[in-house]
């Protein structure tokens, strides 16, 4: 009988390919993964009703999202870590007085403090997403978030991380940033769901390919990184696989004796 081990996916640039689609042998991994009795879990930095789609499609429960804010095991939520919200409040004000909009993101949905905005539209249309945020600039009031954009050119960033230093700061578009809890991350997500599990760290993976998978993929004892990670990236991992446009996914499966 097979090990039981735990595989922990990334979704943009690691499951989803360039043009935002689930390639065929990717999907065929996640099932032979499963019917081998393997736990496949997702770690992110979407929030939850940005791949509600993709865990119907691959039939998975367990997942870190929101970059370790919002960690969910097999359907039950186990950990949240929301945004402290007088910290976030003052940065809006701040946000306002430099014209740079922001959204504001909890578990169920996500909504602007501007009826709309060009670097909005610009950087979530990459996403490829059916949902886009409405505008309530109040929607901060009597509810956990647990991340926001701030939309800014690359650099204008820097006067935030200054001031808030409850937050972190991950730039993911030239024209906006994650906010999100000081020191949060997918690294800390896996640790709570794998201690829950007993799985030991020889039968933990990971594969990602993005700047906010740094610290998982240095901490996950068996971390792969995609082909199409930046040097940086790759550096952090254990092994790097081919890209995720050139069947990653499964070639990385292989080389790790999974497949």
């Amino acid at each position: 009988m097979t090990e039981q081990s735990v595989i922990f996916f990334d979704i943009d640039g690691t499951l989803l390919d360039s043009q935002k689609e689930l390639p065929s042998t990717t999907k065929e991994a996640i099932f032979t993964l499963k019917d081998k009795g393997h736990i496949v879990a997702i770690a992110t930095g979407r929030a939850p009703f940005m791949f509600k789609k993709l865990r119907e499609e691959l039939d998975i429960h367990t997942y870190v999202s929101y970059n370790g804010q919002y960690v969910v095991l097999n359907g039950e939520v186990i950990y949240t870590n929301p945004l402290n919200i007088s910290s976030l409040i003052r940065l809006t004000d701040k946000a306002i007085d430099n014209q740079h909009p922001v959204v504001y993101m909890d578990h169920e949905d996500m909504k602007a403090n501007v009826p709309d905005h060009p670097y909005i539209n610009e950087s979530l249309s990459t996403m490829k997403l059916d949902v886009h945020p409405t505008h309530d600039p109040h929607y901060y009031k009597g509810r956990n978030l647990y991340q926001s954009l701030l939309f800014c050119l690359e650099g204008e960033e820097k006067q935030y991380e200054a001031e808030f230093s409850a937050f972190d700061f991950i730039r993911w578009h030239p024209m906006s940033v994650d906010i999100l809890p000081k020191d949060g991350s997918k690294a800390k997500g896996i640790e709570i769901i794998v201690e829950e599990l007993g799985i030991p760290k020889e039968r933990q993976f990971a594969f990602g390919d993005g700047l906010n998978d740094m610290e998982m993929l240095s901490t996950v004892y068996n971390s792969i990184a995609m082909g199409n990670a930046v040097e940086k990236v790759k550096s952090a991992a254990k092994y790097v696989t081919k890209s995720v446009d050139d069947h990653g996914i499964f070639h990385g499966l292989q080389m790790v004796g999974l497949l």
